[in-house]
């Protein structure tokens, strides 16, 4: 299924299915059929199609299809391309019906999409090898395709926003140059009992209703008030790890989100066992020039200044989904439509995707991302399905204000990741591609436009922003009972982990 994030169009999908696809021959290229079509609502955003191609269709590109076999055919006995027509059609009977399946389905499914006011968000479901076209008579097809909403735009401009704003003061900056740090700190066996920020390292069983539903052998924990999984949390962490020392058990229940993959498990409790097997220190590293060399700054005032540009795109990323949040709930106060489940659940992991890159180009650290990351993961489907409401608003005020992603746009952000990453920008767009991201990026910078008109138009009114509340959340990439899953966050441009 193609992502809701680019709109697509019928003619872009036309089943080129073969490598060897030809398009149709001269006879063809003008040709408009006298299609059937019935289109059908069977869902909400789903449309089933029914097409009838004319006998009088499929035998004009048949025609087209063996006229330009004769000039190539291979023929024992005759000349290339002077071979009997018949012979030619008898010979290469399988060849010739492929071509024209492929020509009649391409030259109508086009042909559909210029008449058809349907406004397709993926592919059509046809099954190519269980299509055949009869020697005789018409020929008829039918597959179902989800479409985008129909809804009225709502009113855009002019709306009254609250904004955030904050000043970066110099107790930030030492504050979050503490955490910086700390990512290239090492950790080293301590024999006191756990304290708060310390580490440790703890196999962990979870039970439900006595029966094990999850193991863990080991895992590294950060001694802070919140431990956060990707489909729970447990809140007090600090209190229950607090004096915690090698051999030391300790338990408690967590309840699991509304939203996590596993259906039957949602919001039930669960109780969860931590055998502490080691506890560790963290060691912070000498800030002295060759430390300074290795991250790449010429002393400590620029790793200040560095910082406090770091602070202030954090915070205007933090503004930005404070204004875009309160921007999308207004437009999107009536889109009171439904969408079908299948496509809420299989966009869920593209949400998160890319609020892990407007992340990372705000220049948060890994532990930042995945703590954000788990809490959308607990109430993920109902974000998604929020998430493409707005995604089709955006769309239309995107259409309607004639707005454009260009190559350069992509390239700024990439450079902007890379830099930040401190990596070549050639490698971070070959990730990007490789992963899938790049049509995220494309489609976030698209939305980004959108919410930029809107806030040309928006009459503000500035608050005071709240510090941020995740420095005191321990988050870890994995679940209490659904499948495993990641969105690269640990991928190989984010900054150095603390060393064991």
């Amino acid at each position: 299924m193609a992502d809701t994030d680019t709109p697509t169009d019928v003619s872009d999908q036309t089943l080129q299915t073969e490598e060897h696809a030809e398009s149709p021959g001269e006879g063809t290229d003008d040709y408009k059929m006298e299609l059937s079509v019935t289109v059908e609502d069977i869902g909400p955003c789903k449309k089933h199609i029914r097409v009838t191609v004319p006998r009088e269709g499929i035998d004009r590109v048949s025609q087209d299809a063996i006229s330009e076999l004769m000039d190539t055919a291979d023929v024992p006995g005759f000349r290339k391309g002077h071979a009997p027509e018949k012979l030619v059609e008898r010979r290469f009977k399988d060849e010739i019906g492929e071509q024209v399946k492929q020509k009649v389905l391409m030259l109508s499914l086009e042909q559909l999409a210029d008449e058809q006011d349907l406004d397709p968000i993926n592919e059509p479901n046809i099954d190519i090898d269980s299509v055949d076209i009869p020697e005789e008579g018409d020929f008829e097809y039918e597959f179902d395709i989800e479409v985008r909403p129909e809804f009225e735009l709502p009113d855009y401009k002019g709306l009254q926003i609250e904004r955030p704003v904050r000043e970066i003061s110099d107790e930030d900056v030492e504050a979050y140059q503490l955490e910086f740090l700390e990512q290239y700190g090492t950790q080293e066996p301590s024999e006191d009992p756990a304290a708060p920020d310390d580490f440790v390292v703890a196999s962990l069983e979870i039970t439900a209703n006595d029966r094990v539903v999850r193991q863990y052998d080991e895992l590294t924990l950060r001694v802070r008030p919140v431990l956060r999984f990707q489909d729970a949390e447990l809140d007090g962490f600090d209190e229950l790890m607090s004096g915690a020392q090698a051999g030391d058990v300790r338990e408690t229940d967590i309840t699991v989100s509304m939203e996590a993959d596993d259906i039957a498990m949602r919001g039930e409790t669960v109780h969860a066992k931590f055998t502490v097997l080691d506890v560790k220190r963290l060691v912070m590293p000498e800030v002295d020039e060759p430390f300074l060399d290795r991250i790449g700054v010429a002393g400590l005032d620029e790793l200040r200044k560095e910082i406090r540009s770091t602070l202030e795109r954090q915070t205007t990323y933090r503004q930005r989904q404070s204004t875009r949040e309160q921007v999308l709930n207004k437009i999107t106060a009536s889109a009171d439509w439904d969408l079908p489940e299948d496509l809420v659940l299989k966009q869920t992991e593209n949400a998160l995707r890319r609020e892990v890159l407007e992340m990372r180009q705000a220049g948060f650290t890994p532990r930042e991302i995945q703590a954000r990351e788990n809490d959308l993961r607990q109430r993920s489907v109902s974000m998604t399905r929020q998430n493409l409401k707005q995604h089709f608003v955006l769309d239309r005020i995107a259409e309607e204000e004639d707005l454009d992603v260009t190559p350069a746009d992509i390239d700024m952000q990439v450079a902007v990741m890379a830099a930040q990453a401190g990596e070549n920008p050639r490698r971070v767009r070959a990730r990007l591609q490789k992963s899938g991201m790049i049509e995220n990026l494309e489609a976030q910078i698209r939305e980004r436009k959108a919410v930029d008109i809107i806030l040309e138009h928006a009459q503000f009114e500035d608050i005071e922003l709240d510090p941020p509340a995740d420095r005191d959340v321990e988050a870890v990439p994995h679940s209490i009972c659904g499948r495993e899953s990641d969105t690269e966050v640990d991928a190989d441009s984010a900054e150095e982990p603390a060393e064991s």
